[in-house]
């Protein structure tokens, strides 16, 4: 089983996001939720594309919120490295 770990730059997205979307005292336990299928299918989110190629998302317990992700197979992490509002002009996305 892969271990699932939070870059320092995903933990201050989630909680820029929680500030700014109001978002429920529990988001944390619903993020770390979202994530445990990874420890068992880090592959199981769509690839993304252009500047995001080799990074993979899942969608988190909000259906616009993207959780980005590598897999970095030869060690058995996945490390989310951004957490984004997918209906930003700037969020990261799966074609060009």
């Amino acid at each position: 089983m892969a271990r699932v770990e939070l870059a320092a730059a995903a933990v201050a997205d989630l909680d820029r996001l929680i500030s700014t979307h109001s978002l429920p005292a529990d988001t944390r336990r619903r993020v770390k939720r979202s994530l445990r299928s990874l420890e068992r299918f880090p592959h199981i989110g769509p690839a993304l594309a252009g500047r995001w190629t080799g990074f993979r998302f899942l969608l988190g317990p909000w259906r616009w919120m993207l959780i980005v992700y590598v897999f970095r197979e030869d060690e058995e992490r996945v490390i989310v490295v951004t957490i984004q509002d997918g209906r930003s002009s700037t969020a990261a996305r799966t074609a060009e």
